[in-house]
C-alpha cells in the first residue's frame, strides 16, 4: 500500500481500493496503520485538482520518513564525503563527481532509449529508471506540448538536496540520451513530492548519440539546452 501511494500518490481511499481490490474498510486500517506510522499524510485537496462542490475528499501522500523506508542507504556517509570533497577541491569537484557518478547510468540507458522510436523514448527512460529503484513513468505534458518524466522516487534525494550538482548532471544525461532540450519542473530533493522534467517535442532523439564524450565523464560546461539555468536548485537525481 505504501509503495502505490509512493508511485501514484497523492491518490484517495477510493482509487486505492480499485487498485489494489480490497474493501473500503480494509484500505482504511491500512492507511490508519501507516499514518499512524507517519509514512503518509493527508492532504485535503490534491495539487492542481479542481474542487467542486461538497466535503472535500482526502487525498495520502508519502511522506518524508514513508520515503526514507525504501532506499535511502548510506545518506549520511554520502553526504560527509562530498561535503569533504567540496571543502578539499571545490564545488566544481563535485560537479565532476556527479558527471561521473551518471555518466555509468548513460552508457547503459543509452542502447535501450535509442533504439526506441523517438516518441517512446521518454517511456523507455522511465522504464529503465524505474529498473532502478525510480518509480518513473511518463506522461504527456499538460500545456505546451511534449511530455513528462515523472521520477517518484529518488534514492539520493537526501544528498541531492545539500548538493544540487547531482540533479544538474542527471538533467544534463536525459538531455543527451533524448537529444532534445528538457527542464527539471520540480524535485522531491527541493521539498516536491515528484520529480518532474519536461521534455520538449523539438527534434525528440535528434542528436542523442551526441552525449558519448560526456558520458565518459570528460563533460563540457555546455550540454544541449536543458533550459535549467533557473531551476538548477530545484533538480533531483
Amino acid at each position: 500500500m505504501a509503495r502505490l501511494i509512493l508511485e501514484q500518490g497523492p491518490i484517495t481511499a477510493s482509487a486505492l481500493g480499485e487498485r489494489v481490490g480490497l474493501t473500503p474498510a480494509a484500505v482504511r486500517r491500512h492507511l490508519d496503520a501507516l499514518l499512524a506510522e507517519g509514512m503518509i499524510e493527508v492532504r485535503r485537496a490534491r495539487p492542481q485538482a479542481r474542487r467542486g462542490r461538497g466535503r472535500p475528499a482526502k487525498w495520502f501522500a508519502i511522506t518524508d520518513a514513508g520515503r526514507s523506508a525504501f532506499v535511502h542507504a548510506y545518506d549520511d556517509l554520502a553526504s560527509a564525503a562530498l561535503r569533504f570533497l567540496a571543502e578539499k577541491a571545490g564545488s566544481a569537484a563535485v560537479a565532476e563527481f556527479a558527471r561521473r557518478q551518471i555518466a555509468d547510468l548513460e552508457r547503459r540507458y543509452r542502447p535501450v532509449v535509442r533504439a526506441a522510436p523517438p516518441q517512446q523514448r521518454v517511456r523507455v527512460l522511465a522504464e529503465a529508471l524505474s529498473a532502478d529503484g525510480y518509480a518513473a513513468a511518463a506522461a504527456e505534458a499538460p500545456r505546451a506540448g511534449g511530455q513528462q518524466l515523472c521520477q517518484h522516487h529518488c534514492p539520493v534525494a537526501h544528498v541531492a538536496a545539500e548538493f544540487p550538482q547531482l540533479c544538474e548532471a542527471e538533467t544534463e544525461a536525459f538531455s543527451r540520451l533524448l537529444g532534445t532540450p528538457v527542464q527539471r519542473l520540480a524535485t522531491i530533493a527541493h521539498g516536491d513530492g515528484i520529480c518532474t522534467t519536461h521534455v520538449s517535442p523539438r527534434d525528440l532523439g535528434a542528436g542523442g548519440d551526441t552525449g558519448s564524450d560526456t558520458a565518459s565523464g570528460e563533460t563540457s560546461d555546455t550540454t544541449q539546452g536543458n533550459g535549467n539555468d533557473e531551476e538548477s536548485g530545484r533538480t533531483s537525481l
